[in-house]
């Protein structure tokens, strides 16, 4: 390549720091911008199927990861107030043993925190934080970058290309692509954690727990290392009822006749975060040298809990294009080619999931037929194509 390569990367979160290591590990130089003041990463819990752990064990996370996260044994399907049960999903040894990698569950802040801690094994690696009023324009076949750093320091870099990893609200999608702003779900998230004391006698805290009704479910799952559960509420929220929810520490459902729903929503109290959940659809992912992953690309809604596991993924396959095309551009078009009809699918399942998760009797009873008959691990013959997939630069001749 000559000269070292060098590409910016807006955002500090999982995607922007997964694509720095592996950047970085092609002798790549790095700066990533980061408008806060330091790491940090808003919410509770998170999934890591194995398709995103394979693709964070390339870069030699693996046993870091494993210090942090857990291994749930299934997911327990309660629908519609059932004291057991309905179906028990198998994870655990069957997801390792299939795919070649477990599914876990952890804290976001760790997974940022690991990320982090591996960036700074990297001389190759900057992170510059407190950014504010970046700008990105194409000149000599790259980018020149400008930004001012900590309210007072004027900085300006010439690179390869540079990608937006800047989130949902993504500055590089909305102004240097001029694509759209997110769009509302109608749907709103709700997340606490709670002491493991609390919930022992509640669910079974070796598992993940999925319980649903009408407009509303509830994902429960432990988080050992932290000594707590995740609590995940998601519930139908009207676009002009947002203001007055922002502003609340409690979802205000009322469980009805489902008793263990009741119960976790009053030991939680009045300690839940709010979030509205938005996604986004844009066909451009590029211009020139200038490019968008994870949820600057595609944010979508977590009801398969692949979000950050598709941000893993881009980062896993742009890397090797950035280090090795002729143009960022070349590089991006690929990229594109090999992640738009994968990441389309992913959006659409989770769409359909969050309307299967939300159903009203009389519909529940189909669904709840098709759970049963799937057996314990219907799951995974039906999800093969998501979480047995590997990342690859190029797609398979």
């Amino acid at each position: 390549m000559g000269t070292q390569r060098t590409v910016y990367i807006a955002g500090a979160g999982i995607a922007g720091l997964t694509l720095a290591l592996a950047l970085a590990k092609f002798g790549t130089h790095v700066v990533v911008i980061e408008r806060n003041a330091e790491i940090s990463e808003f919410g509770a819990g998170l999934q890591i199927s194995p398709n995103a752990r394979h693709a964070l064990d390339a870069l030699a996370l693996s046993d870091a990861i494993a210090e942090k996260s857990f291994e749930p044994e299934g997911i327990d399907i309660y629908p519609d107030g059932h004291e057991a049960p309905l179906q028990t999903l198998t994870l655990g040894e069957a997801a390792r043993t299939r795919y070649g990698a477990p599914y876990a569950v952890m804290h976001r802040a760790d997974l940022v925190e690991v990320l982090a801690a591996a960036t700074r094994r990297f001389a190759n690696i900057e992170i510059v934080f407190g950014v504010e009023d970046f700008s990105v324009a194409a000149k000599d076949k790259g980018v020149e970058v400008r930004f001012t750093e900590a309210g007072r320091i004027d900085r300006k870099g010439a690179g390869f290309a540079f990608v937006g990893a800047d989130g949902v609200r993504s500055e590089t999608r909305t102004k240097s692509l001029g694509g759209p702003t997110p769009a509302y779900s109608g749907k709103l998230a709700w997340r606490t954690l709670v002491a493991f004391s609390a919930l022992s006698d509640v669910v079974d805290l070796n598992r993940t727990s999925v319980l649903m009704g009408a407009r509303h479910h509830l994902v429960i799952y432990p988080l050992p290392h932290r000594d707590a559960v995740n609590l995940a509420l998601f519930t139908d929220a009207r676009e002009r009822d947002l203001d007055a929810a922002m502003l609340r520490r409690t979802p205000g459902l009322k469980p009805g006749s489902d008793k263990r729903l009741a119960a976790i929503l009053e030991r939680a109290g009045e300690t839940w975060t709010p979030w509205v959940l938005s996604t986004v659809k844009t066909p451009l992912w590029h211009k020139g040298p200038v490019g968008i992953i994870g949820d600057a690309a595609h944010a979508m809604l977590p009801f398969q809990a692949q979000g950050a596991a598709m941000g893993i993924e881009d980062a896993a396959v742009l890397a090797p294009l950035l280090a090795s095309s002729p143009s960022a551009e070349h590089a991006f078009t690929r990229f594109t080619a090999l992640r738009h009809e994968r990441v389309d699918k992913v959006q659409a399942l989770s769409e359909a999931n969050g309307r299967i998760f939300h159903m009203r009797w009389p519909a529940t009873l189909a669904r709840n037929a098709v759970i049963r008959a799937q057996g314990p691990m219907g799951h995974f013959r039906r999800l093969d194509w998501l979480y047995g997939y590997r990342t690859r630069s190029e797609p398979a001749s």
